[in-house]
């Protein structure tokens, strides 16, 4: 059904460009593409569970509250001879923007629910609004609240047209650089907006050329290519709605976020240069008419730009520890592995050392684990691993350490135990080991002298041992002889 409608559409809009130059013949067919738009997001929303269909309701009505004042528009010019700003037709023209910007709203919030507020896509949408924001001030806000041939109520009119848009503009931007699924529903969106914005930049550029003499509104076919941009506006609503996947726009991606692509990159940097470039405008035609607003602009793109540059040290910062961490935790069991077994031993030893208090290393080793991944298979091993490691872990203390010292082999650190408390702790181990299996250990007790490496390489011989004199049980080390265990 959306691409019947796209077809449709597509040659709708075709034929418009060959319409008689009739006020009520082209507002006729512009409203009939219009509000067939209209029609088709709340035929799209009417497929999609009650509780997700309130942003296409605000989309139609958004877009049929515009079309309606094409028609207005025409009539107060034709029939009531009303030109003057604010017309009967102001109104519906500006429903638009509420209407889409709470429809996007409302999209936003669903996309990214249960992540809490994403600072970094809030500062990237205030970046780009800001910078536009200045530009739209300099050449169309200012001027209109200085015009003074119309009426009050007349510039307030002038002015909502392009804050509206800076809205739009602020919440596509934020759309774009927040979460969630980017199926094809997400682009024909955002598609819609970003040509409802080309439309009224055109409009503005045209009005300025008019003002400086340039009799642009009398070219046919100019003017109908930049009817048929909203057109299109109208048109891509309607698909995005109609098609099969509509449901995935309001859908959460979970912790994913949008990346900072190029295409990003060079928005952002293009809203950044806006104030220097004003200035440098402005100073080249002699002199500096808006000078306050881009001294505010200016600051404020800076102190954004601060802003998202400690965003992201803190990002670079997160992740490095992240990484950090995860070089240092066993994938399968999320134990401490061998590098950071071998960093956590040395500083043990200097801390009992400096508090003449003993401590003691084990290395356990699952009994018969190569039999046992044979018979069951790989998997199942990799489960006894988990499991024993999470059984072990339950029956250390609070300040002892498990690590994973590799394949099936782990290591455990006892401080402040002597060798009949830490036997004890294995002990209890060994009767918690889960599936029926066992394990050997070899036990050592520091001697306040050795190095990390001999003391590992006592309860080694102490865990072989063990497995010589027939497995499932603790042997102790034997102490170090005398000469070797002199302080150096």
């Amino acid at each position: 059904m959306s691409k019947v409608f796209a077809v449709v559409a597509a040659l709708a809009i075709a034929v418009y460009q060959l319409l008689p130059d009739s006020a009520w013949w082209t507002a006729g067919w512009q409203m009939g593409i219009g509000y067939a738009g209209a029609a088709a997001i709340l035929v799209g929303a009417r497929r999609l569970p009650r509780r997700e269909r309130l942003p296409w309701w605000c989309f139609a009505a958004g877009i049929a509250a515009n079309v309606t004042g094409i028609g207005v528009s025409v009539f107060s010019d034709v029939v009531l001879h009303l030109v003057d700003l604010p017309t009967p037709a102001d109104p519906f023209f500006l429903l638009l923007y509420p209407f889409c910007a709470f429809g996007l709203a409302v999209l936003i919030r669903r996309r990214e629910a249960g992540r809490g507020r994403n600072w970094t896509a809030m500062v990237d949408a205030t970046t780009i609004t800001t910078g536009f924001g200045l530009l739209a001030w300099v050449y169309v806000i200012a001027p209109s609240a200085e015009g003074g041939h119309i009426t009050m109520l007349g510039e307030a009119t002038q002015v909502a047209y392009p804050i509206g848009d800076l809205v739009m503009l602020a919440m596509m931007a934020r759309l774009l650089r927040g979460g969630g699924r980017r199926g094809a529903p997400f682009w024909w969106v955002t598609g819609s907006l970003a040509a409802f914005l080309i439309g009224d930049t055109v409009w503005v550029v045209m009005g300025n050329l008019i003002d400086q003499g340039y009799p642009v509104e009398d070219i046919l076919w100019l003017n109908r290519a930049i009817e048929s941009i909203f057109l299109v506006a109208f048109t891509l609503f309607g698909v995005g709605a109609l098609h099969a996947d509509a449901r995935s726009l309001a859908s959460s991606a979970g912790a994913e976020v949008a990346r900072l692509g190029r295409m990003h990159l060079l928005l952002l940097t293009g809203a950044s240069l806006i104030a220097p470039a004003l200035l440098a405008v402005e100073v080249l035609h002699g002199e500096v008419h808006d000078g306050m607003a881009i001294v505010i602009g200016s600051a404020a793109l800076f102190l954004l730009v601060v802003t998202r540059m400690a965003q992201l040290v803190r990002e670079v910062e997160r992740q490095a520890l992240q990484v950090r961490e995860l070089a240092r935790r066993d994938d399968l069991t999320g134990l401490p592995n061998r590098r950071a077994w071998n960093d956590e031993l040395p500083r043990a030893l200097e801390h009992a050392r400096r508090e003449g208090r003993p401590v003691c290393v084990a290395l356990l080793d699952l009994d018969h684990f190569k039999q046992f991944n044979d018979t069951y298979g790989h998997p199942a091993g990799d489960r006894l691993l988990k499991s024993a490691a999470a059984a072990w872990h339950g029956k250390l203390r609070t300040i002892d350490t498990l690590a994973r010292y590799g394949g099936e082999e782990f290591v455990v650190l006892l401080p402040g135990a002597d060798a009949d408390e830490a036997r004890e702790v294995l002990e209890r181990a060994l009767a918690a080991t889960p599936l029926g299996q066992t394990f050997s250990a070899g036990l050592a007790v520091w001697d306040g002298a050795e190095t990390s490496d001999e003391l590992i390489q006592r309860a080694d011989t102490a865990l072989y041992r063990a497995k010589s004199d027939g497995r499932s049980q603790v042997s102790e080390a034997a102490n170090r002889p005398a000469a070797a265990a002199v302080t150096k």
